[in-house]
């Protein structure tokens, strides 16, 4: 299963639902993992992994 396949199946599944409520979460644990994914070896690391 591809990324963008997942990414449209839980588009629709918000959609049927009517769960649009759930875009926005979905979208900062998102952010926050990218973040974490970039940071993982930079010298910011330290900083980041302080905030949780």
């Amino acid at each position: 299963m591809s990324k963008t396949n997942t990414l449209i199946q839980v588009a629709g599944l918000l959609k049927e639902h009517k769960a649009w409520w759930l875009a926005p979460i979905i979208v900062v644990f998102l952010l926050l993992g990218l973040v974490l994914v970039t940071t993982q070896g930079s010298a910011l690391s330290p900083f980041i992994y302080a905030l949780f």
